[in-house]
């Protein structure tokens, strides 16, 4: 590990001289044989927000009511370490941190303490059989190798929204890691169809920092027995092939790839939730069983000028057992929730997940190059919507964004403006019923090298 690591430090000196002598950079990596076939490289990736939200009603920071917040924070922070070492053997690394703003440390997850967020994401090692086929490829480890879809396991750094639609990451952070499970899959390509296929060892409800939810007649995950999940995912690719270097999947590819895939996924769990009517002897058990079904289109229109389209269209049926609901809210700017509102709803809370249906897309125009001048880039206008149809809401939830990206220099610097509206639920008896909408503004700015 020491070599490895002296290596790297090699490479980087010399990526510095290169850059005192004005050579542009493209990327920090270290040819390990004269093809550079094989290599190790190092990425960095820095998301930074600032961030205008109007609470949900009932909304409270840190004991005091808030109609509104303003804060600045670190969306996401990562530093990727891998490399080709042979023909055949790849590994893949992530350490860095999510959802860091003023309040860090002053949840359950941290205990108090804002300087413990830091974490790997993934640590894989993967075996690739045939040397120059992308027939199969054999890994294991805390990877985000996953089924359900292909926002079930996007590259962040890519993305045409500001965010990805976290819906898709159906188990994030109950039975994960930020998505990330400790799993043994095999994926490839065979012809047109790519494929993964992934067995995962999930965690239990119990260690994901949180205080465990009560048993009651609506579905929270089991917190008895470990089962393990099983998971897969299909694409057909109709023109261009998708990268397998890593087991994430691209966002958009910028008008450089011509693609339309037909896309599928599912997740099953046996008993993984549980619900309990009045007494022990009610206890239920009921399985997981996740799917997905998609479109996803990302081609140039005008080569020439540098236009590109990229959309997607997903349907997702979700069964968590009765009456399963959960509301999340990204690097949540609020503490704490009063009045007739569902505990988990403050600040941008709003139902995520839950048994039932959801349909999401997105739609994004890249205009010319160099639309703003020789060297200050182009923009990336974009619009998604997701629309769910939860069992506990009366009413269909729908949850809009709309926003810009400033492509500087293409994915490696871009500033996003999006805004988002949402609806916000109250309990009436039994139901929840929409009583409003409300909305949040976000710049962000991210840096990925």
């Amino acid at each position: 590990m020491r070599k490895i690591f002296l290596l790297l430090a090699v490479s980087l000196f010399y990526e510095i001289n290169v850059i005192a002598q004005s050579t542009e950079v493209s990327e920090m990596k270290l040819k390990l044989n004269e093809e550079g076939s094989h290599y190790l490289k190092a990425t960095f990736l820095n998301q930074v927000w600032l961030r205008f939200d109007q609470s949900n009603p009932g909304t409270q920071v840190l004991g005091v009511p808030t109609d509104n917040t303003f804060d600045i924070g670190l969306r996401r922070t990562r530093i990727q370490f891998f490399g080709q070492l042979t023909d055949h053997v790849f590994f893949y690394t992530q350490f860095g941190q999510n959802n860091f703003n003023y309040l860090a440390g002053q949840n359950a997850t941290n205990s108090g303490n804002r300087k413990f967020q830091v974490f790997f994401h993934d640590v894989l090692g993967e075996y690739k059989v045939w040397k120059d086929k992308d027939l199969l490829f054999v890994g294991s480890g805390l990877t985000i190798a996953n089924g359900l879809s292909r926002f079930s396991q996007p590259s962040i750094g890519t993305i045409v929204t500001m965010d990805v639609p976290i819906f898709a990451q159906a188990t994030v952070d109950q039975t994960d890691e930020f998505s990330r499970k400790l799993s043994v899959y095999m994926r490839g390509q065979l012809g047109k169809i790519d494929y993964r296929l992934v067995l995962s060892d999930p965690f239990p409800i119990t260690s994901n920092g949180q205080p465990a939810p009560a048993l009651s007649n609506n579905a929270t995950f089991s917190q008895r027995g470990h089962h393990k999940q099983y998971q897969g995912f299909f694409a057909y690719n109709f023109f261009d092939k998708e990268s397998h270097t890593t087991p994430y999947m691209t966002g958009t590819y910028l008008g450089k790839k011509k693609v339309l895939n037909l896309e599928a996924g599912f997740i099953t769990q046996q008993k993984g939730m549980w619900t309990r009517e009045t007494v022990v002897a009610d206890t239920v058990y009921h399985n997981v069983n996740l799917l997905s079904a998609a479109v996803y289109y990302d081609a140039p229109l005008n080569k020439e000028k540098g236009t590109a389209l990229s959309a997607y269209v997903g349907y997702f049926d979700y069964d968590f057992g009765k009456g399963y609901l959960r509301y999340n809210g990204i690097m949540n700017p609020a503490t704490s929730i009063t009045g007739p509102y569902i505990s988990g709803s403050q600040g941008n809370a709003f139902p995520m997940f839950g048994t039932g249906t959801a349909i999401y897309a997105q739609l994004a125009y890249l205009m010319k190059k160099n639309l703003l001048g020789e060297g200050h880039g182009t923009l990336l206008p974009y619009v998604s919507i997701m629309s769910a149809d939860w069992d506990r809401l009366l009413d269909r939830m729908n949850v809009i964004d709309a926003g810009v990206n400033w492509l500087i220099k293409e994915h490696n610097a871009k500033l996003t403006l999006n805004y988002q509206h949402r609806p916000y639920f109250e309990t009436q008896g039994n139901d929840l019923v929409k009583k409003g909408t409300r909305g949040q503004v976000v710049m962000q700015y991210q840096v990925f090298f």
